[in-house]
């Protein structure tokens, strides 16, 4: 498995922005999906957005509008562009990639088999 590893978390206030990255040594060979996930203590994991190989994106709806999800296949490396962030964006956040065939991409955790370890984000009001 190749390593994700995250940056670009921090502390902001409402309103602001981010940017985080994902970094792997290499992508995954054929077609895949990477995507942002985030969660917080007591709370399932949930999906953020996500990327196909083929550059068709997915937000789920709580972001749609103020994050931006994109890639760079020459650095090997995802980014999230997050604006207009709010108190409730507050959370571990961390990417995962998974081996994909032509659908849309799912914001379904288990179905990612790799995973970075995290960064976090905390917006305060």
């Amino acid at each position: 498995q190749v390593p994700l590893v995250e940056s670009g978390g921090g502390s902001v206030q409402s309103g602001g922005s981010l940017r985080l990255s994902c970094s792997t040594s290499s992508l995954t060979d054929g077609s895949y999906c990477m995507g942002w996930f985030r969660q917080t203590p007591g709370k399932e994991r949930e999906g953020v957005a996500a990327i196909h190989s083929d550059g068709r994106t997915k937000y789920a709806a709580s972001t749609k509008g103020r994050f931006t999800i994109s890639q760079d296949t020459a650095r090997n490396t995802m980014y999230l562009q997050m604006e207009s962030l709010e108190p409730d964006d507050t959370a571990m956040y961390f990417c995962a990639t998974a081996g994909w065939g032509g659908a849309e991409c799912q914001f379904i955790p288990l179905i990612f088999p790799i995973w970075g370890q995290g960064t976090q984000v905390t917006v305060s009001s």
